[in-house]
């Protein structure tokens, strides 16, 4: 993954070939070459790409990483209160709440707002078992509660759901 830093070198690169196609663009203005209309269009996205490279290099895009955390995928996000992740269904308690607080700390985003009125995102794992063919079943292994507002929040709730764990396909313990 990049770093602000490399994303920056890549802003002044993009600036500096911005600079090149915008004077050829007033230079095909000049002579009135047949595609300058072209090189205005390709000037204005030369901005906006230079511009988009600018703002990545303000804001860290690193993702937390806790110890003993597994692999996720993110099934569901309302974009506000609600999200549910997806998880093997050879996990353990310990690695589920690994993954849970993992998860809680990579979708915490201050752009994210509360329009039921609930300050909390609440995280669903969950795995899906398919007892017989062609009968899937999702089950929910567990889920976190955390602040919208702070992002370093020590407060989270996290609930593993025990019971669950012995009805999975091979006892993880």
């Amino acid at each position: 993954m990049f770093t602000p830093a490399e994303f920056l070198q890549y802003t002044q690169w993009s600036g500096i070939a911005t600079l090149v196609v915008a004077v050829v663009t007033v230079l095909a203005f000049i002579l009135k070459w047949g595609l300058r209309f072209r090189l205005v269009g390709a000037t204005g996205f030369m901005i906006v790409l230079t511009a988009g490279l600018f703002s990545l290099s303000l804001a860290p895009l690193t993702r937390t990483v806790i110890p003993g955390a597994v692999k996720y995928s993110l099934i569901y996000d309302n974009g506000a209160t609600q999200a549910v992740i997806a998880v093997s269904d050879q996990i353990t308690p310990s690695e589920l709440e690994a993954t849970l607080r993992q998860a809680a700390s990579n979708l915490y985003s201050a752009g994210r707002s509360s329009f039921s009125g609930e300050p909390q995102l609440t995280i669903r794992a969950r795995t899906v078992l398919h007892p017989e063919p062609g009968l899937s079943i999702p089950f929910y292994l567990g889920q976190v509660k955390r602040s919208l507002a702070n992002r370093e929040d020590t407060e989270m709730n996290i609930e593993i759901y025990e019971d669950k764990f012995a009805q999975l396909p091979k006892a993880n313990s």
